[in-house]
């Protein structure tokens, strides 16, 4: 044995330390935010007015919490699916019409043109964004 070298273990190299950075986060990525909120909110608002009980409390509950499925997985930052900005944007403004017609449904028309006209310029320019 006393032919082989004499080999120390050496300690492992550490990780180069990850970038901790925090992003950045724009007044687009804001209203893009409060637009999808805003339509969760609508939809729950529709869900639970729209409708005799107990319907109200069903659609009231199953309305907001479907879009937020469907957001979560195809349009959110963190998409669970990731799908071509395309299709996500269709996404997006699906759910914007569905709040949309929502509120003409509930006879409150000026509401759902002044969230439609602000949703899809909101949209427009995220999208813009994502793909540049």
């Amino acid at each position: 044995m006393s032919e082989l070298p004499h080999v120390r273990p050496e300690r492992p190299a550490e990780p180069a330390p990850a970038a901790t950075t925090p992003a950045r986060l724009s007044g687009l990525d804001l209203l893009s935010f409060l637009c999808a909120m805003f339509a969760v909110v609508s939809l729950a608002i529709w869900g639970f007015t729209a409708w005799d009980a107990p319907w109200n409390v069903v659609l009231g509950i199953a309305t907001p919490l479907a879009t937020l499925i469907v957001w979560g997985l195809f349009a959110s930052p963190r998409a669970v699916v990731r799908v071509h900005p395309f299709v996500r944007g269709l996404v997006e403004l699906l759910i914007y019409l569905s709040a949309t017609i929502a509120w003409w449904s509930a006879g409150q028309a000026w509401i759902g043109l002044g969230f439609a006209l602000v949703a899809v310029v909101v949209g427009v320019l995220a999208g813009r964004r994502r793909l540049s």
